[in-house]
C-alpha cells in the first residue's frame, strides 16, 4: 500500500507539476488513511470497502476537523483512486459517487484599506533590509501574489519598463500581473540601492534575497511582516495571505470586473473568486447601517 501511495504521490509532482507544498498536504491526508487501515488488518488497497471509507470519514471527523479539511480528504482520496484505475492497478473505486460535506466558505480576511496605507506607509527604516522589506510587501499588495511566489520569484520576472510581473503559481502555470507605479518605485530603489549590499558578491536569481545573499524563505516573509505590522499599531494577526486578500477586496470595491481579479490571482475557477464579493456585500451592508438614516 505505501508504495502505491509513493507512487500515486510522485505522479503528483512529475506528471501533473503540483506544488510541493500540496503533494505534502496530499501526503499527510494518506499517511491518516493507512494508519487507520492498518488498525483495522487492511493491508492493500483493493481489500478496502466503502464502509471503511465512510468509517474512515467519520473517525476524522469525530477527531473534530471542519468541512472544508474533510471535503479535502475526499478529494485525495478520489485523486488516487482515479489514478489507481487509470494505471489499471485497481478496477473498483470505493470513492465514486461519494458526495463531499456541504462547504460554507467562511469569509476571507481582510485589511481594511486605511490598515494597508498604515502598513506600506510607515517607516521601515534605513539600511539594505529595511529597502527590501518595504519593496517586499508594497509588490504583495500591489499584485496578490502568494507568500511562495513572491520569495520564489526570479528576478528576469519582474519587468520594470512595462510595469509587470510574470509569477508562477499552482501547477507551475503562469500569469502576467501588473505592477503599480509605487510599487515599481520601490522595487527600483531596492535594487540601485540594496540588492548588491544584501548579495556580498554572491549569485542569486531571487529578486528578493536575505543577509546571506540567499533567496528569502516563507518563514523569513511571516517574520518581517508580523514585526512591521506591529510597528504600524495593527492590533490583530496579519498573515501574507491577508494581503491577497485585501487587494482582490479592494480591487472588486474599486469596480474591478471579476474575471479580471482571477486572472489576476491565478484561480481556475471562478467561483473561487467569487468568495470576494460576498466581502463587498458585507462591507456594503456595514456602511449601509452606519450611515443610512433608518439602516
Amino acid at each position: 500500500m505505501q508504495e502505491l501511495i509513493r507512487q500515486f504521490l510522485q505522479h503528483l509532482s512529475i506528471e501533473r507539476g503540483l506544488s510541493p507544498n500540496t503533494i505534502a498536504a496530499y501526503g499527510t491526508d494518506l499517511k491518516r488513511f493507512h494508519e487507520f487501515l492498518s488498525r483495522r488488518n487492511r493491508s492493500r488497497l483493493e481489500d478496502v470497502a466503502r464502509q471503511d471509507l465512510l468509517d474512515f470519514l467519520a473517525a476524522r471527523k469525530a477527531d473534530g476537523i471542519g468541512s472544508r479539511s474533510l471535503s479535502r480528504q475526499i478529494v485525495t482520496l478520489r485523486s488516487l483512486y482515479r489514478f489507481l484505475n487509470r494505471e489499471k492497478i485497481l478496477n473498483s473505486d470505493p470513492v465514486e459517487n461519494l458526495e463531499s460535506p456541504r462547504d460554507w466558505k467562511r469569509l476571507p480576511k481582510t485589511l481594511a484599506f486605511e490598515e494597508v496605507e498604515r502598513l506600506l506607509n510607515s517607516g521601515k527604516g534605513d539600511g539594505p533590509v529595511s529597502a527590501r522589506d518595504d519593496a517586499m510587501i508594497e509588490l504583495m499588495y500591489a499584485t496578490g501574489l502568494r507568500v511562495s511566489e513572491v520569495t520564489s520569484l526570479p528576478l528576469q520576472a519582474l519587468n520594470i519598463e512595462i510595469g509587470y510581473v510574470l509569477a508562477t503559481g499552482k501547477g507551475q502555470k503562469q500569469r502576467v500581473i501588473p505592477v503599480g507605479d509605487t510599487a515599481l518605485q520601490k522595487i527600483k530603489t531596492y535594487l540601485d540601492t540594496a540588492r548588491g549590499r544584501l548579495a556580498k558578491g554572491r549569485v542569486s536569481d531571487r529578486l528578493f534575497i536575505n543577509r546571506s545573499g540567499r533567496g528569502l524563505t516563507r518563514q523569513g516573509c511571516w517574520k518581517l511582516l508580523k514585526k512591521y505590522v506591529r510597528r504600524a499599531g495593527i492590533k490583530r494577526s496579519v498573515s501574507p495571505h491577508m494581503l491577497r486578500h485585501s487587494f482582490a477586496t479592494h480591487l472588486l470595491e474599486r469596480g474591478a470586473d471579476l474575471r479580471s481579479v482571477q486572472a489576476m490571482l491565478g484561480h481556475v475557477d471562478l467561483s473561487t473568486t467569487q468568495i470576494y464579493t460576498q466581502v463587498t456585500r458585507q462591507r456594503l451592508k456595514q456602511i449601509h447601517r452606519q450611515f443610512h438614516p433608518r439602516g
